[in-house]
């Protein structure tokens, strides 16, 4: 029978499972501009659909060839989540004085940020990114976009989530054990990155509805921004105070208790 979780390990539970289930991203961006995002979805152009996988998948593959191997493998300091929020704020200026045609440009820049930022996270809850599978479980909290009204409600939740990423996850691990995670040519690093694009694209285009707003402009775009990047370090501490409490208990028995708290 495995150990129950300690009143303070409980406590962490709590406060990850709150973080993962009611991120509210529309609406806090809904806040910042004044109206409901979905009012700007017309404001998107007609090709930005079958585009938005696209440009999510290649931001997220430039993201991965240079955020984490610059940083040290283990700290222990805590995330720096000011200084990665300033600078993907500056990019943010960038997007809203461009409007959604600054989206592509500004996109790979900002997600390197924050993949710089979520790593950092991951460290400050005792991850190694020397270890590939920390590596692969910083690209994964992009998936993590927490509910939206344009997500499948059966797979939005955290376990559920990773649940249908796993095989993907386990097959990218196993190429990756042998190659570098910057082989971007890899069909199986690619298909990796395509699971997670499809679901880091609905938070990108909440971001882009938001972007689009005439009267946005260059302030309007970094408060934005600085609302994208607060959202995925959110997901991030939610994620990996999850896996230290796994590393402590077992994964089963984590999803167990996790299960039984309210959101």
């Amino acid at each position: 029978m495995s150990a129950s979780l300690s009143s303070e390990d409980l406590i962490q539970l709590q406060k990850a499972k709150q973080l993962l289930e009611n991120p509210g991203l529309a609406a806090k961006m809904s806040n910042a501009i004044g109206s409901p995002i979905e009012h700007g979805l017309k404001l998107l152009p007609q090709s930005w659909n079958s585009g938005i996988n696209d440009v999510t998948q290649k931001a997220l593959l430039k993201a991965s060839d240079a955020a984490i191997y610059t940083m040290k493998g283990t700290s222990v300091s805590l995330a720096s989540n000011r200084m990665h929020k300033l600078g993907v704020a500056l990019t943010g200026g960038m997007g809203g004085f461009f409007g959604i045609a600054g989206i592509a440009v500004e996109l790979p820049i900002s997600t390197t940020i924050m993949l710089r930022s979520i790593a950092d996270i991951a460290r400050a809850e005792g991850e190694s990114l020397d270890i590939l599978d920390t590596k692969l479980a910083c690209l994964e909290v992009f998936a993590l976009g927490g509910r939206s009204k344009y997500d499948d409600g059966a797979e939005s939740g955290y376990y559920a989530v990773r649940a249908a990423l796993a095989k993907s996850v386990l097959d990218a691990s196993e190429f990756l054990a042998k190659k570098a995670i910057t082989d971007q040519g890899s069909p199986i690093l690619v298909k990796f990155t395509a699971e997670i694009a499809k679901r880091f694209g609905i938070q990108v285009t909440e971001k882009a509805v938001a972007q689009a707003v005439p009267a946005i402009g260059a302030a309007g775009g970094a408060i934005i921004n600085t609302i994208f990047i607060g959202h995925y370090q959110d997901m991030a501490t939610g994620h990996f105070i999850i896996r230290r409490l796994e590393r402590s208990y077992g994964k089963e028995k984590i999803e167990e208790e996790y299960s039984k708290l309210i959101s």
